[in-house]
């Protein structure tokens, strides 16, 4: 290819194509399979578009569709971690720093900063964006666990005081999807699916 900036977008558009095989815990909503990373970002930036309403704050909805479609291409190298595996969080900060230094770097430098920036700016979760975009993070499997019938809160045997202080990380983004979110929460501890 003659066109180096082009072939530098394609390697990165190519590499990111591996997010379709990077596994979650999480259950489609009918329990057939697992969902994977590529189909969370998806999800995740339509949940963005069509819950905007409910943000605590005003925020750019581009860049915040942007940070969740591209928020854990990371895990391409760095892997999907559990939420509620305290053993496989310990260096996953570590492993997505080195992911993040080489996957954004396959681009043209101003794209690759930018994004890389994009999925910090995530990370460091201070912006009305990256607190919208961690709500629909918390809030996506939330509702694929309640459509299954806890099935993964079941199979892991989690608890409540678990998904609690998960979810509670929602109030920055949207004290609404928070409150709707407990009441979730809630409602599965009765049915038995999350351990009180």
């Amino acid at each position: 290819m003659d066109n180096e900036r082009l072939k530098k977008q394609i390697d990165f558009i190519l590499e990111i194509d591996k997010e379709k095989n990077i596994l979650r815990q999480t259950h489609i909503t009918d329990y057939v399979r697992r969902e994977n990373d590529a189909e969370h970002a998806w999800h995740m930036a339509v949940m963005v578009w069509l819950l905007k309403e409910y943000a605590n704050r005003d925020f750019d909805l581009a860049k915040a569709m942007m940070m969740a479609l591209i928020h854990d291409v990371v895990e391409i190298d760095a892997g999907d971690a559990y939420a509620y595996d305290e053993k496989a969080l310990e260096h996953q900060k570590e492993r997505e720093d080195a992911a993040a230094k080489r996957i954004f770097a396959l681009l043209p430098q101003e794209q690759g900063e930018e994004l890389k920036a994009l999925f910090y700016e995530f990370e460091e979760n201070k912006t009305p964006e990256a607190q919208f975009v961690h709500a629909m993070d918390n809030f996506q499997p939330l509702l694929l666990n309640d459509s299954n019938n806890g099935g993964d809160w079941r199979s892991h045997g989690v608890c409540y005081n678990q998904v609690y202080n998960r979810q509670k990380g929602s109030e920055k983004g949207s004290e609404f999807i928070w409150q709707e979110s407990q009441k979730i929460v809630e409602q599965n501890v009765k049915k038995g699916n999350i351990k009180p």
